[in-house]
């Protein structure tokens, strides 16, 4: 049987990011997110259900959240669930659904770095070289005068 285990979520953090590291030396970070959804009543009124989720991330991309970001700032997240279980110090057994983060991407137009530069896409951050990721950029168009016959390219 076959599974998938993505989630994308898009909303603010809940409280600024907490940093640990592994005795290997991983960086952690731990922050929370919130999202909003607005929903109209039968009665015609607007009401917001907002939803708040536990993030974990790990390496590089850590380290950048835990720099760069604080509690209400907007952040777009992609990664996959997992569920976390443990006993309460009164016996009982706990679990809760959390999110391992795979990547990110900066929201909003501040500026994030001490030099003077803008957003940047941190889905693909280089481990630690001690060099800054390289914004995520477009593949070039093709160009239709050189490239007469482009269904050749097609897979199927």
């Amino acid at each position: 049987m076959s599974s998938f285990n993505k989630v994308i979520l898009l909303g603010n953090l809940t409280r600024d990011p907490e940093m640990r590291t592994t005795n290997s030396g991983t960086p952690i970070c731990h922050f929370g997110i919130a999202t909003t959804r607005v929903i109209r009543s039968g009665d015609g009124e607007n009401r917001e259900e907002v939803v708040f989720v536990d993030v974990d991330a790990f390496g590089k991309q850590a380290e950048v959240i835990g720099r760069y970001f604080t509690k209400g700032r907007p952040i777009f997240i992609e990664g996959r669930l997992r569920l976390d279980q443990w006993e309460s110090s009164s016996g009982e057994k706990r679990s809760k659904l959390c999110i391992v983060l795979e990547s990110f991407q900066f929201i909003g137009s501040a500026r994030f770095d001490d030099d003077g530069g803008g957003d940047a896409n941190f889905t693909n951050a280089t481990p630690s070289t001690g060099k800054k990721a390289e914004p995520h950029q477009k593949p070039p168009l093709p160009n239709r005068e050189t490239e007469t016959n482009l269904d050749e390219d097609v897979p199927f």
